[in-house]
């Protein structure tokens, strides 16, 4: 017990010199984090008194404050340093190890003189007087001395350890090995069990400490003495010092497994810190074997941090969740990492650490987490009160970044522009695009195609250098390597992608868009002047907010925000912002179930909601084409969220008038389309494109500018007609037309046709009507036709020179006529002129519809010829029969003389043959148009067919100019038109459809049709 005390004392000195050495080294400038004690509780209570201990602290402040103005050492001389330096040498040398050596020699000699006879006497009569039973009674009360057994200074057993430890001073350590093993006797022989422990615990030791290692290490001896502190004594004070010393041992053997073990067993209820100590030393164990096993070391260092977190040890136990997580981060244990992220988070926010909770928290939902929905909702109502106490300590602060829901920024799209107007009534809207119709790359092409077409003919065939197609909508697949344009006071609508991955419904409120402006001025006087800074945010761009917008459990969610851009600039999409919240799960509103509630909208937050932003970052196409960019990894710019804001333009709205869905092949309806300029800028250079311009027609000059209204266009022919004389049936009635006054033939391309405005201006807010005939595709099926409205301002600016709007119609036809011809040279008619000069032409008809269609018969009402070399003078009726109705299935074969005509450069010679009462002027629209049209689609057609490869050229060229002659000779110039009339029965009404049919004669004795024949 005196050695236990020693002990005790020198612990003391020991605390005390320590404190002293600590503060002497912060004096002289050393760093020490520690102003207490590292495992002072963080939070003082128990057996502690909050008064004395605050007391304790302020005094122990003062001390140190007290002691700091003189630092030690700071008067002595190098010569002085020397002097003590030979003085502590002298010292140990010349006094302390000759003292330690007589003392060790005189003990030796006291012990060999005194222990024999006594010591032997007393266990002799002990043994023969003493029964071999000890009573219940007496053994209890010796098990209740053991730990208590004290000894006389003088005994030898004391003289012996005295003796052990001045050896084990001056590090003899057989020497000390030898006397700790002979007082291990004699203390057990005693029963004294403290004595003995002590004893075998520094016999470890010395064994341990020898050098050589004449004897292995005694581990049993170690385990002895623990469980002799433990169980005998009860002193888990000496007990856990022994662990602690044992498991060195071990760790310096490399034998990290025992250590662990040995550390792991001490482990027990009656004291969370002592077993948060142990269980990290063991952790550390783990990690520090030849085969680190890591899970085990992440395992013991979160038990660890749970007895410190129960110790009140908050900063010991967030260091220890912290290195566990270095293991668990990334391996896919969602629900591991889910929990230590969780106490770090809470642990954090104890210790006011709300930056480190933020993140901790943050890590729980963004992770696709495995966790049940009341606990998702359980983390994410923790974030939201850490967060908002976190932005409480900087409320002007920049705003921080949110988790949630996910942004997919590369799926964000942006259309520049209104949304289209709705059909009202007979009204039918130009479809142009939207953000509701899905890209498609091949459509994109074809419009580009269509406008570069236009911007050719507008500027006599070239294309400006400056020149940039007009893109409405940008996506992830659209070029988008070029700053936008879009008009000032048109909104710019941007479609973000949400997804909610918790199992929780996410509520967001005040969403809008987060940007950046700078005003400049693009007008020719100016030239990209930049402009001063505007008073008000609001003065430059107006922001459109959804007030709520709510997002379910893993559901994926586009929202459409608005900007709406007051003056000219640079515009800079940043990304969103928006208030954070959740909503009340439990929450049932008038008996309504709470999933039901949120599908209906009636949904209500639990009041805790967080204001945040998230940015839309977009990464570039990869680019691909120089050698440098295919062996390395670069990537392109995408300025979909950078438009540029132009001057006002004016803007166009389109609407058709009875435009049908549906025709027969070759029929010809009228409709309507009404222009209307809904800005405050005139537009002029109305202009459209299509790639089947033979489909659709405005007329020509000889085209009434003041239709008829579209309600008594029913009962109207879609033809200008007149009144026949019947003696002129069957003859010929003539009359002649220039192709340039149908816009043909006056070196322009055919698909770009001039919309005729009156005064060729359309004023702000006024509208026009004007009728367009169309033309049923001669094949059947489904088609869809595209109509490109180009149009331009008065003013000319430098950013956007024009405009265009975009509509396409979709038309099913049906079958109807099959017109078959061939012309024949006749010399046995003669003329008016007698040259003999004549051909015979036969045109077969057939009705090639079914009466799905409910058509019940066609009548061939006219037969007209076109050509500047040739017209139709009667109808030869071979058989004699002068029927021209055809039911279905029914053919007729029509023979008509053709004579020549007298040469003209510029008009075409129009010959009408009529089978009924009434004549239709095919020179005059719409009839004469859609011929026009169709000699250009002909004449295209052969163009590419009549240019062979070079060496096919080479080969012609070497015919003989015979054979050319021959050529010549057969060819014929003489187009046949065919019009007709259907009557047709629908709901119970008969209708009369009109249509016309082209055959292109250009070959005597080769048969024409009137489309083409599939090879």
């Amino acid at each position: 017990q005196d050695s236990y005390e020693d002990y005790t004392v020198s612990n003391k000195n020991t605390d005390h010199l320590i404190s002293d050495s600590t503060d002497s080294e912060i004096k002289d400038g050393l760093s020490n984090n520690f102003k207490t004690h590292p495992l002072q509780l963080d939070h003082p209570s128990g057996s502690l008194d909050s008064t004395d201990y605050m007391k304790a602290s302020t005094s122990l402040q003062d001390s140190k404050k007290s002691n700091s103005g003189t630092p030690h050492g700071a008067c002595l001389t190098l010569t002085d340093h020397d002097r003590i330096r030979q003085f502590i040498q002298e010292f140990t040398f010349r006094g302390l190890l000759p003292h330690i050596e007589k003392t060790i020699r005189q003990l030796n000699d006291q012990l060999i003189s005194r222990k024999g006879l006594s010591r032997s006497l007393f266990f002799a009569t002990k043994k023969w007087f003493s029964g071999s039973k000890v009573p219940e009674k007496k053994r209890m009360a010796l098990n209740l001395n053991i730990c208590i057994y004290r000894y006389p200074p003088e005994a030898p057993e004391l003289q012996i350890r005295k003796m052990a430890d001045l050896c084990f001073l001056v590090q003899h350590y057989e020497l000390a090995y030898s006397c700790y093993h002979t007082a291990k006797k004699d203390f057990l022989n005693d029963q004294a069990m403290l004595y003995a422990a002590g004893a075998l615990e520094m016999a470890a030791v010395s064994a341990f400490l020898q050098p050589g290692a004449p004897r292995p290490y005694p581990a049993h001896y170690m385990e002895t003495a623990i469980q002799t502190y433990r169980e005998i004594c009860k002193n888990m004070v000496l007990a856990e010092r022994c662990v602690l010393l044992s498991a060195e041992i071990l760790k310096s053997q490399s034998k990290y497994s025992e250590a662990a073990a040995l550390l792991i067993r001490l482990t027990s209820e009656d004291s969370d810190l002592r077993s948060a100590l142990l269980l990290e030393q063991a952790a550390h164990c783990f990690i520090n074997m030849k085969s680190p096993m890591v899970r085990k070391f992440a395992f013991h260092m979160i038990l660890a941090g749970h007895r410190f977190s129960k110790a009140g040890q908050k900063k010991h136990a967030l260091r220890c969740y912290c290195q566990a997580m270095q293991v668990y981060k990334g391996k896919g244990w969602s629900l591991a990492e889910d929990h230590i992220n969780f106490t770090i988070g809470r642990q954090s926010f104890t210790l006011r650490q709300l930056d480190n909770a933020v993140s901790a928290f943050r890590h729980i939902l963004i992770n696709d987490s495995k966790q049940p929905p009341a606990q998702q909702g359980a983390f994410l109502r923790e974030y939201l009160y850490v967060y908002k106490n976190a932005t409480q300590l900087s409320p002007d602060g920049p705003l921080p970044q949110l988790p949630l829901p996910y942004i997919n920024s590369s799926a964000t799209r942006v259309f520049f522009g209104h949304d289209r107007r709705p059909a009202e009534g007979e009204k039918q809207a130009a479809t142009h695009i939207s953000l509701d119709q899905e890209y498609d790359s091949e459509s994109s092409q074809q419009w580009k195609e269509l406008e570069e077409q236009v911007v050719s003919v507008i500027n006599k065939g070239t294309i400006p250098s400056n020149f940039q197609p007009t893109q409405f909508c940008l996506n992830r697949c659209s070029d988008n390597s070029k700053f936008p344009l879009a008009v000032v006071e048109e909104p710019i609508t941007v479609e973000v992608s949400f997804r909610n991955p918790l199992k929780v419904p996410l509520l967001l409120t005040d969403l809008s868009l987060l940007w950046k402006f700078q005003p400049k001025d693009f007008s020719a006087k100016h030239d990209g002047e930049t402009k001063e800074q505007g008073t008000c945010d609001e003065d430059m761009v107006g922001t459109e907010a959804i007030a709520e917008f709510l997002i379910n459990s893993e559901e994926t969610k586009v929202a459409r925000l608005k900007l709406f851009p007051h003056q000219t600039g640079e515009l800079h999409i940043l990304g969103v912002v928006y208030n954070l919240g959740s909503v009340q799960g439990a929450v049932s509103l008038d008996g309504i179930d709470p999933a039901i509630g949120l599908q209906t909208g009636k949904f209500v937050s639990n009041g805790l909601s967080v204001r945040g932003r998230q940015d839309l970052e977009i990464q570039g196409p990869r680019l691909n084409n120089t050698k440098e960019e295919k062996t390395s990894i670069k990537y392109g710019p995408d300025r979909r969220l950078d438009p540029i804001i132009t001057e006002e333009m004016p803007l166009l709205e389109v609407f058709f008038i009875n435009f049908p869905t549906g025709l027969l092949c070759g029929e010809i309806r009228k409709a309507y389309v009404e222009f209307v300029n809904v800005s405050k800028c005139p537009l002029t250079a109305l202009k459209v494109v299509s790639k089947h311009p033979e489909f659709f027609t405005f007329g020509g000059n000889t085209a009434v500018l003041t239709p008829l209204s579209p309600s008594a266009s029913e009962n109207c022919s879609a033809y200008k007609t007149v009144v026949t004389d019947p003696t002129s049936v069957r003859t010929a009635l003539l009359s002649s037309a220039s192709s340039a006054d149908f816009g043909f033939g006056t070196g322009g391309s055919p698909e770009v046709i001039q919309v005729p405005l009156p005064d060729a201006v359309l004023l702000p807010g006024a509208s026009v009507q004007l009728p367009m005939w169309l033309r049923g595709p001669d094949e059947e099926g489904v088609h869809e036709i595209n109509f490109l409205f180009y149009y331009e301002s008065i003013k000319k600016h430098s950013k956007m020179c024009h405009r265009v709007l975009r509509h396409t119609a979709v038309i099913c036809t049906s079958r109807s006529l099959h017109v078959r011809a061939t012309v024949c040279r006749s010399n046995a008619l003669g003329d008016e002129e007698g040259r003999g000069d004549n051909m015979l032409l036969f045109v077969d008809v057939e009705n090639i519809n079914t009466s799905e269609t409910g058509v019940k018969e066609f009548h061939i009402v006219q037969v007209s010829s076109n050509s500047k070399h040739w017209k139709l003078q009667k109808s030869v009726n071979i058989s004699g029969d002068k029927d021209t109705k055809l039911a279905s299935r029914e053919k007729a074969k029509l023979c008509f003389k053709a004579v020549r005509c007298k040469n003209s450069e510029e008009n075409y010679t129009f010959a009408d043959i009529v089978f009924g009462n009434e004549q239709i002027i095919s020179s005059a629209s719409p009839c004469a148009d859609f011929f026009f049209q169709s000699l250009s689609s002909e004449f295209k057609r052969t163009h590419v067919q009549s240019h062979p490869h070079a060496s096919q050229r080479a080969v012609k060229q070497s015919f003989d100019e015979t054979v050319r002659l021959i050529q010549r000779c057969s060819e014929v110039d003489l187009n046949i038109v065919v019009l007709w009339k259907a009557y047709v029965v629908e709901d119970s009404k008969q209708l009369i459809l009109e249509g016309q049919h082209h055959v292109a004669l250009n070959t005597v004795g080769k048969e024409a049709f009137s489309f083409p024949q599939k090879q």
